[in-house]
């Protein structure tokens, strides 16, 4: 492990190295100023190999040892780095100061080579002991990052979930609301998914629904467009401070889309391939509506555009909440 001596005085940087080689510790490094001492920090940082512990002694005459210890831990990435305070002064004054500034403990003047090597493995000690804390920390926010995602993510296609759609609808309605901005919303369902199916089974079936997810995530452009598995063969897409115009526009792609891709389809009275039937809906959030206001009218579209005869699209504006109760 690296130790980093701050330390005006060459010999007793020497008797120091002396006595720590002496003990197996050989990364030694030496400052004789706290800017130095600061540089030093930082580069080892910088290259992810820090410090492990500073022996830094409050009698230097370059700075106050109290401002210097202050002086590192001020500094967010130095804060967990340990530092043992040497001194003459072992008046209980003195030794509060230092630890109430971030000193973790203190060698007295003369330098004995038993105490010295106790207190110096007795701090790396301590300082692996953070390390592994704070990996297992690190570890644990990543696996915490992963369930998250994972609570939020569609095994199959990756698109987000029934769960996540339903969280982004109300902060989006919320949002789009606030600033008088149209939310539009595309509900989609693959045509005649059950035959297709039937014919080709369902690992074939997995298949369509990657591909139409695939398709799906082409047609949209913007960072904040969420496309998501909304149940079976039923996919949604929500799109804030978008008008109807924008959100048929975004239907259009992807009906473009999977003609490009030509998935055939053996059992479809639709067309050859996979087609899909799309109901837009987009309107700006009120006091009066709510997000299952522009749900519903975008599923009424939907089932307009099936009864239609399926692969197009069908758009209604948000209608006002007497209008939906009827």
């Amino acid at each position: 492990m690296k130790i980093l001596i701050f330390n005006d005085s060459p010999s007793t940087v020497s008797q120091l190295a002396i006595i720590l080689n002496g003990a197996g510790y050989l990364n030694l490094s030496a400052a004789t100023t706290l800017d130095e001492t600061l540089h030093a920090l930082s580069l080892a940082a910088k290259a992810e190999a820090p410090i492990d512990l500073v022996l830094l002694d409050l009698d230097i005459a370059e700075t106050d040892g109290i401002a210097a210890i202050l002086s590192i831990k001020s500094h967010t990435e130095f804060q967990d780095i340990p530092i043992i305070a040497i001194t003459q002064d072992d008046s209980s004054t003195n030794l509060d100061r230092a630890f109430a500034a971030g000193a973790s403990d203190y060698i007295v003047k003369p330098l004995g080579k038993t105490e010295l090597r106790a207190r110096v493995r007795s701090a790396l000690q301590l300082r692996r002991e953070m390390i592994k804390r704070m990996m297992r920390e690190r570890e644990l926010e990543r696996l915490a990052r992963k369930l998250e995602r994972m609570s939020n993510q569609d095994g199959l296609t990756g698109l987000a979930n029934r769960r996540c759609f339903d969280d982004t609808l109300v902060c989006e309605w919320v949002r789009n609301g606030r600033n008088d901005q149209s939310l539009g919303l595309l509900m989609i369902d693959i045509d005649h998914f059950k035959q297709y199916n039937d014919a080709l089974g369902h690992v074939n079936g997995d298949g369509c629904l990657y591909s139409v997810a695939e398709a799906l995530k082409k047609s949209v452009r913007r960072p904040g467009d969420l496309v998501a598995r909304y149940g079976g063969e039923e996919f949604a897409i929500i799109l804030p401070n978008t008008d109807y115009n924008g959100a048929k526009a975004v239907a259009d792609n992807i009906h473009e889309n999977l003609a490009k891709i030509g998935l055939g389809h053996p059992d479809s009275t639709v067309a050859a391939c996979v087609t899909v039937s799309i109901g837009v809906a987009s309107g700006i959030p009120t006091c009066d509506t709510s997000p299952e206001h522009l749900l519903q009218a975008a599923d009424s579209a939907l089932y307009q555009a099936k009864d239609s005869g399926r692969n197009r699209t069908e758009v209604m504006n948000l209608p006002d909440p007497d209008t939906l109760q009827q």
